[in-house]
């Protein structure tokens, strides 16, 4: 029931994300050309406890759009979009070590990353093994 429960949020948390800025009045003459030929890159990012997403639970959930410009609720959103852009979306590289020092505690902290990148469908999960490994990763992109 808890996947099932974190499926909807991000679902709906991506489809307000992606799909916001198309509302608005049927009735609305169109006055310009979109402003924007980038392909969308907006992001549902969750962090739980547990060994996964399916056994934990959403602890704390927050959007990331990248495209065309950096926003959401993402504390550092323009910083974290810029390291996606640097690794090419390859969250695994977003997600290696920094090198900092943090216990050998088994508490494990779970990560999703649920949208689109340029245009793509995107999924990544990644368990750490504590809280300080997951805050220790070489990007800003999971802390928050």
């Amino acid at each position: 029931m808890r996947n099932t429960a974190r499926w909807a949020a991000t679902l709906g948390l991506t489809a307000a994300t992606v799909c916001g800025t198309l509302t608005g009045s049927a009735h609305a003459a169109p006055t310009a050309a979109p402003t924007s030929l980038y392909a969308p890159s907006a992001f549902v990012l969750t962090v739980g406890h547990g060994d996964s997403a399916a056994a934990g639970d959403v602890a704390r959930a927050v959007t990331l759009n990248c495209a065309p410009t950096p926003s959401g609720t993402h504390p550092a959103a323009a910083l974290a979009c810029a390291e996606l852009r640097a690794a090419d979306g390859d969250f695994d590289v977003l997600a290696g070590p920094s090198g900092a020092t943090c216990t050998k505690q088994y508490d494990p902290v779970v990560v999703t990353v649920d949208g689109v990148w340029r245009g793509k469908r995107v999924s990544f999960e990644r368990a750490f093994a504590n809280e300080c490994v997951r805050s220790a990763a070489a990007s800003s992109l999971f802390a928050f």
